[in-house]
């Protein structure tokens, strides 16, 4: 029987097998993932190993792929199987996507009440607030009296990582192998633990962590949704094709930027102005990366969710104008979201993109900035303005130097 550690995760996906799982296991821990597609588990329980391929631009000597051994999986649907592995793991995580997190959390709940030592529940989620919610879900499962501070770390993160879209013949060849950039970092709550704290390399732990969901969110998620909207108005399909144009390279910098040195303002204790800048102008590399194969749509879509109040795009603005910053660049990217409308590889647009417009459309873009994005009329109305000029334009003028 192994006397490593067992780390147990919650989803055999792109960021479960290429970060979380790649991360423990070369840390010295058994990694047993739970996972809903037979395919994936039984590949996984029969090889006790997959293969990682990296899609980056490499340092001389760099390996381009390498195997990551230790690891099993259990179905599911085996609740049996799941409460034992929970009752005895070391540490476990997700990364299953905010509408599946709450079955997960219920089916984890059983084997919680059976453990005789406290556990440490590490959340890959891009969900805000993802430990809140966690907690509250728990506690609909768990008995009243069930110390839950005490026995269960809810560790928010923030992950960076961007996968490339596996080709349909890859994942055919082998369920198992997964694609990814060279980023390899798990951004972690250090106050989120409790008990021991995993020494791995690559998860790294962060105080304050509140600043980092933010720079994750208002630079990188924001950037890439701006990066995405400029691409689709000036005729690209690929996300590595929008950031290799000039145009839309500089605008979105601009964006980056302008949100950097809103949250350099707000978290003075944390981050410095040069710190901001050198992680925009990685991302906006990263962006670049031609392997990735991320579309515009697939970047850019979901308005509904982009342009809410407290999102990558009305939360940037929200963001810049109480620091006292420029909101210009800001509502550039806005209004190229406001008249994005790519469409997937079958011609098809979002179905919320499409309701969304069509909401527009009927109802009017101001309305729509007082009652989705919850604009002030009175309060925001210079904005507003500047946003129906924009949006009522035959096209955004080019931005020719970054700010």
């Amino acid at each position: 029987m192994s006397k490593r550690p067992l780390y147990l995760h919650f989803g055999a996906g792109n960021i479960g097998r290429s970060l979380a799982g790649a991360l423990f296991s070369r840390a010295g821990y058994d990694v047993l993932f739970v996972d809903a597609l037979p395919e994936v588990v039984q590949a996984l329980h029969a090889r006790r190993a997959y293969r990682v391929v990296v899609k980056d631009d490499l340092p001389p000597g760099a390996p381009a792929e390498f195997a990551i051994t230790q690891v099993d999986a259990i179905a599911a649907q085996d609740a049996a199987a799941v409460t034992a592995a929970v009752a005895r793991a070391d540490v476990i995580g997700t990364s299953v996507g905010a509408g599946v997190l709450p079955r997960v959390l219920a089916a984890m709940a059983p084997g919680l009440q059976q453990r005789t030592a406290p556990v440490s529940l590490i959340l890959c989620e891009n969900l805000h607030q993802a430990a809140s919610v966690a907690r509250a879900t728990l506690r609909q499962h768990l008995p009243a009296d069930f110390p839950l501070a005490e026995r269960v770390g809810l560790v928010e993160t923030s992950i960076g990582k961007m996968v490339p879209i596996m080709p349909a013949e890859v994942r055919v060849r082998d369920p198992l192998e997964v694609w990814g950039e060279a980023y390899n970092r798990i951004i972690a709550d250090r106050d989120g633990f409790v008990g021991a704290i995993p020494a791995v390399d690559g998860l790294d732990l962060k105080p304050h962590f509140a600043a980092y969901v933010d720079r994750k969110l208002y630079i990188h998620n924001f950037g890439h949704a701006v990066c995405a909207c400029e691409g689709f108005l000036r005729g690209h399909s690929l996300i590595w094709q929008a950031a290799a144009d000039p145009v839309v390279a500089a605008a979105t910098r601009a964006a980056m930027e302008a949100t950097a040195t809103a949250l350099a303002v707000r978290y003075a204790q944390v981050f410095t102005g040069a710190d901001l800048r050198a992680h925009v102008s990685d991302l906006l590399r990263r962006f670049g990366n031609r392997a990735l194969g991320d579309t515009v749509f697939r970047v850019g879509r979901d308005l509904p969710r982009k342009l809410a109040p407290s999102d990558r795009l009305i939360g940037s603005l929200r963001l810049v104008q109480s620091t006292g910053g420029d909101p210009q660049p800001i509502c550039r990217g806005i209004a190229a979201a406001f008249r994005f409308a790519a469409v997937d590889e079958q011609g098809q647009p979002f179905p919320a993109d499409a309701a969304f417009h069509a909401q527009v459309a009927e109802r009017g873009l101001r309305q729509v900035l007082r009652d989705h994005c919850q604009l002030d009329p009175a309060q925001d109305a210079p904005i507003m303005d500047q946003l129906v000029k924009m949006v009522g334009a035959t096209g955004l003028e080019p931005v020719t130097s970054a700010v």
